[in-house]
Protein backbone atom coordinates (compact mmCIF):
# COMPACT_ATOMS: atom_id res chain seq x y z
CA UNK A 1 0.00 0.00 0.00
CA UNK A 2 1.21 3.36 -0.76
CA UNK A 3 1.11 6.88 1.21
CA UNK A 4 0.13 10.02 -0.53
CA UNK A 5 0.42 12.62 1.53
CA UNK A 6 -0.70 16.82 0.86
CA UNK A 7 -0.23 20.30 1.86
CA UNK A 8 -3.79 21.71 3.49
CA UNK A 9 -4.02 24.99 5.49
CA UNK A 10 -4.65 25.47 9.03
CA UNK A 11 -8.26 26.64 9.07
CA UNK A 12 -8.79 23.53 6.57
CA UNK A 13 -6.77 20.96 8.34
CA UNK A 14 -8.73 22.09 11.75
CA UNK A 15 -12.21 21.84 10.00
CA UNK A 16 -11.04 18.28 8.77
CA UNK A 17 -10.15 17.02 11.59
CA UNK A 18 -13.43 18.81 13.64
CA UNK A 19 -15.31 16.73 10.89
CA UNK A 20 -14.02 13.41 11.00
CA UNK A 21 -13.67 13.62 14.60
CA UNK A 22 -17.83 14.98 15.12
CA UNK A 23 -18.30 12.13 13.25
CA UNK A 24 -16.72 9.64 14.52
CA UNK A 25 -14.60 8.63 11.14
CA UNK A 26 -11.24 7.50 10.52
CA UNK A 27 -9.68 9.96 8.99
CA UNK A 28 -7.54 8.40 6.15
CA UNK A 29 -10.17 6.58 5.05
CA UNK A 30 -12.79 9.24 5.08
CA UNK A 31 -9.92 11.08 2.52
CA UNK A 32 -9.77 7.90 0.82
CA UNK A 33 -13.75 7.05 0.09
CA UNK A 34 -14.41 10.75 -0.81
CA UNK A 35 -11.71 11.25 -3.42
CA UNK A 36 -12.68 7.75 -4.94
CA UNK A 37 -16.48 8.89 -4.62
CA UNK A 38 -15.84 11.90 -6.27
CA UNK A 39 -13.04 10.18 -9.61
CA UNK A 40 -16.27 7.76 -9.77
CA UNK A 41 -18.92 10.68 -10.17
CA UNK A 42 -17.21 12.27 -13.07
CA UNK A 43 -16.67 9.01 -14.71
CA UNK A 44 -20.38 8.39 -14.68
CA UNK A 45 -21.33 11.69 -15.82
CA UNK A 46 -18.75 11.17 -18.84
CA UNK A 47 -20.42 7.93 -19.58
CA UNK A 48 -23.83 10.04 -19.33
CA UNK A 49 -22.27 12.74 -22.15
CA UNK A 50 -20.95 9.74 -24.61
CA UNK A 51 -24.72 7.81 -24.04
CA UNK A 52 -26.27 10.88 -24.79
CA UNK A 53 -23.97 12.14 -27.99
CA UNK A 54 -24.28 8.26 -29.54
CA UNK A 55 -27.88 9.02 -29.13
CA UNK A 56 -28.06 12.07 -30.74
CA UNK A 57 -25.43 11.10 -33.50
CA UNK A 58 -28.06 7.94 -33.96
CA UNK A 59 -30.93 9.92 -34.74
CA UNK A 60 -28.79 12.11 -37.01
CA UNK A 61 -28.13 11.57 -40.89
CA UNK A 62 -24.98 9.40 -41.51
CA UNK A 63 -23.19 10.07 -44.71
CA UNK A 64 -20.18 7.63 -46.60
CA UNK A 65 -17.60 8.87 -47.69
CA UNK A 66 -18.89 10.34 -51.02
CA UNK A 67 -21.28 12.39 -50.27
CA UNK A 68 -18.49 14.16 -47.83
CA UNK A 69 -16.13 14.04 -50.63
CA UNK A 70 -18.64 16.02 -52.71
CA UNK A 71 -19.28 18.39 -50.54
Amino acid sequence: MKTVSFRIGETDSDLLYKYVKINNLNLSEFIRTTILDKIEEELQEDEEKILKTLKKAKKGKIYNHEEVWSD
